[in-house]
């Protein structure tokens, strides 16, 4: 019979055909088959029919890969649930992945659709460390306010010796199909709200939920290296699973205090070092603290302008996963007296009149191309 014949070769075409060579079979095979032009025909009528439904399948790219993949029984819905997409095992998630890829966000065949129902939602907490806790990690205790299973009923959600049956509506899946023309398409269970579970005797002070809002310390484990906004996730300490499910994950964002001798960028730490201008100018020694504690030692060459920086090699920030350490940059800022005695200002005059410019080339420099600029 027509209606067992292959789409394909209902048509006319390949399996291979293109778009066009399919809409060109359809427009002959119709209209020599159109009932108008063989007044009333059964036979041909039946065979329009047939010619109509398998273009309408074969034009649309979905429906066709569907077709190639499942034949006919990908359109079947109802008749006991033969069809790959009307079977009440099947995993439509599961079947359309095979079809299209990655292109739907598919899941594996086979994996269990109820796996995650019902889980915690994950909580965000947001933790401020400061340098050195970041340089060297830590074990921070923070206090989260979150659903925790509830104990009078022991996170089952019944009163007393009861427990929770099986979703009748779902049938335990958590979730409901509904057919939207050629889709099937899963939404939540209204009846259990996607637990796969009712409660008959709910408990009083969740409300059969199974978990109740409450206060808890976690101990969690900061690595050494960590950074502004840097994300650590601690795996199970979320909120706690609707009846048992299982529960979200709490994930910590870190936020650095501010530190009143370095500021960060990445492993170097940066730190504005003011030295008096005769330091500068003779040379000489300054010293600096550590994030981890021990002293450094900086050298000021004789004639450091401001502005210079000079780098120590592994004293900066540890490195996240890593044993090593970024460097340490010290930025020179040379310092104007402002409070001269007597006689400090002597020398200083005394040293100004023995002054040829050749102490001070970039001044020197400077001033005579403004004197080039004027006379010019």
């Amino acid at each position: 019979m027509m209606a067992e014949t292959d789409f394909y070769e209902t048509l006319g075409v390949a399996r291979g055909a293109d778009a066009a060579a399919i809409k060109s079979a359809y427009r002959k095979l119709a209209k020599e088959y159109h009932p108008d032009r063989h007044g009333g025909c059964k036979e041909n009528e039946a065979k329009f029919k047939a010619v109509s439904e398998a273009y309408e399948v074969l034009k649309d790219p979905q429906k066709r890969a569907a077709y190639d993949r499942f034949g006919k029984a990908a359109f079947e819905n109802g008749g006991g649930g033969q069809g790959p997409f009307g079977s009440s095992d099947a995993d439509f998630s599961d079947i359309f992945s095979s079809i299209f890829g990655d292109f739907m966000g598919g899941q594996e065949r086979g994996r269990g659709r109820s796996q995650h129902v019902g889980r915690g939602s994950d909580l965000r907490y947001d933790l401020e460390l400061t340098l050195e806790e970041a340089f060297a990690g830590a074990e921070k205790t923070i206090t989260v306010s979150a659903l925790a299973p509830c104990e009078p009923c022991e996170g089952n959600g019944s009163r007393g010796t009861s427990r929770p049956e099986t979703c009748n509506s779902c049938g335990g899946a958590g979730r409901v199909r509904a057919q939207q023309g050629f889709f099937l398409v899963e939404k939540t269970c209204a009846t259990c709200m996607g637990s796969g579970q009712t409660v008959s005797d709910p408990c009083p002070k969740c409300d059969g939920e199974g978990r109740t809002l409450s206060k808890r310390k976690i101990n969690v484990n900061i690595p050494a290296g960590v950074d502004e906004g840097t994300r650590i996730r601690v795996a199970g300490e979320g909120e706690a699973g609707v009846r048992g499910a299982p529960n979200g994950d709490l994930y910590l964002f870190v936020h650095m205090k501010r530190h009143p001798i370095f500021a960060r960028e990445g492993t170097t730490l940066v730190a504005d070092c003011p030295v008096s201008f005769t330091t500068a100018a003779l040379g000489g020694e300054i010293h600096v603290p550590g994030v981890d504690g021990e002293k450094i030692d900086i050298k000021i060459p004789a004639g450091t302008q401001s502005g210079e920086t000079i780098r120590k090699r592994g004293a900066g920030m540890s490195i996240l996963q890593n044993k090593g350490r970024g460097d340490m940059v010290a930025r020179i800022l040379v310092e104007t007296p402002t409070k001269l005695s007597k006689e400090q200002k002597d020398l200083l005059a005394k040293f100004r009149e023995t002054e040829t410019g050749d102490e001070c080339p970039q001044s020197q420099g400077f001033f005579t191309r403004i004197k080039g600029l004027f006379e010019g």
